[in-house]
């Protein structure tokens, strides 16, 4: 698929009845990049030049991030795989195994899809993922679905999204790189997204469930084995000796190929984008077009 043929950016497609945000450019064989917690596409910019000489590079913005619509429901592990193939049938992606990478809590969901859709998976690169040895599904998540609702309407109601949304992701972005080195992305940019209620209210949904899908996560594993022979790749920032161990022993459970990264922070894709497109491109039966 040539860049930008069916969407681009600014368009939408529509999963669940929800309109998301898809960008798709370069060509070859198909690669999905989803991002962690309050995200958006644009953070993985650094990586797309990368990766678009030799794959078909789909970055969405998951529902409540970026410029997607709000979300519809509590997000789950299973629910964020099968998002991630509806949007792939959707563009109409949906022949040949992808490539599934997923950074920090989209890790989970990158696991979720490779299980769920073993036959639809070439490979998983997991971007210093969210790791959660011993999660367990937090009660009366109905009751906590309403909170997060109910907090997201009253702190909008004060305007914080507007005074405080582009504001907390510059900082929380240089706090998550290697050094402190400052947020790359454009004002303009943070602006429309990191201003709004959605992007805030969706934000507080997908943190008020994480334990839930983590939960889910580790039961998938016992229920779904992942391919044999699928190539998985556990990428590191090596911010401290145990945020380390804790990615190798993931890596181990897994059967993964392991990999610290220095001279990154937890947004690897700013910090060392490099790594993230080595992974993608050294995978097994996976050859650069």
């Amino acid at each position: 698929m040539a860049a930008g043929v069916g969407v681009g950016t600014g368009a939408g497609v529509r999963v669940g009845g929800v309109p998301h945000h898809v960008t798709v450019e370069g060509s070859g064989p198909v690669c999905v990049l989803s991002a962690g917690l309050a995200m958006s596409w644009f953070d993985w910019d650094p990586v797309v030049p990368l990766l678009a000489p030799h794959r078909t590079v789909v970055r969405f913005d998951r529902p409540g991030h970026g410029l997607s619509g709000p979300a519809a429901v509590a997000p789950s592990a299973a629910g964020e795989a099968h998002r991630i193939a509806g949007l792939l049938d959707a563009l109409g992606l949906g022949g040949a195994p992808v490539t599934v990478v997923g950074h920090s809590i989209a890790g989970f969901h990158a696991e979720a899809f490779a299980r769920l859709y073993p036959d639809r998976t070439a490979g998983v690169v997991l971007v210093d993922a969210s790791v959660e040895e011993h999660a367990r599904v937090p009660a009366a998540p109905a009751v906590r679905t309403a909170l997060a609702r109910a907090l997201g309407a009253a702190l909008t109601a004060v305007g914080a999204p507007a005074a405080l949304g582009p504001l907390t992701r510059r900082a929380a972005v240089r706090l998550s790189r290697h050094g402190h080195a400052p947020d790359p992305a454009p004002a303009a940019l943070v602006r429309r997204c990191y201003a709004t209620s959605r992007v805030f209210r969706g934000a507080l949904l997908e943190n008020t469930h994480y334990r839930a899908v983590a939960a889910e996560t580790l039961a998938l594993r016992d229920r779904h084995p992942l391919p044999p022979g699928l190539p998985v790749t556990v990428l590191a920032a090596p911010t401290s000796a145990r945020w380390t161990a804790r990615q190798q022993a993931l890596a181990d459970r897994l059967g993964a190929r392991f990999a610290a990264v220095p001279g990154a922070g937890h947004l690897v894709m700013l910090d060392r984008p490099d790594a993230i497109a080595d992974a993608v491109l050294g995978a097994p039966d996976a050859p650069r077009a």
